[in-house]
C-alpha cells in the first residue's frame, strides 16, 4: 500500500503578478527643481519635504526610487510623469 503526498496549489503566480517594484526617477537637465518637486507631490502624493529630497537624491546620485507597490499600482504614476516629460522606469 502506498501514501500520497497531498498538495496545495501554489500562490507563487498571483505573487509574481503583485511582485513589488520601484518606480524610479532619473535625473535630467531639463526640469527644475521646483517642476519635479511639484509633480512628485501631486503624482506620487508626496509631502514637500518628501519631495524635495527624492529631487536632490535624484540630482546627486542620477536616480532616486520614488515610489514602491505592484506594476500595476505604479502604471499611472509612470505614466502621468512620463507625460510630464519627466525621465521615470519601473523596476
Amino acid at each position: 500500500m502506498s501514501t500520497k503526498e497531498k498538495t496545495y496549489p501554489s500562490h507563487k503566480t498571483a505573487e509574481k503578478q503583485e511582485e513589488q517594484r520601484q518606480l524610479v526617477l532619473y535625473n535630467d537637465d531639463v526640469n527644475t527643481f521646483d517642476f519635479v518637486i511639484d509633480t512628485l507631490i501631486e503624482v506620487c502624493e508626496h509631502n514637500p519635504l518628501q519631495a524635495e529630497n527624492c529631487a536632490l537624491i535624484a540630482h546627486l546620485k542620477g536616480k532616486c526610487p520614488v515610489k514602491n507597490g505592484s506594476y500595476k499600482e505604479l502604471l499611472p504614476c509612470y505614466n502621468e510623469m512620463t507625460n510630464r516629460k519627466l525621465t521615470v522606469e519601473i523596476k
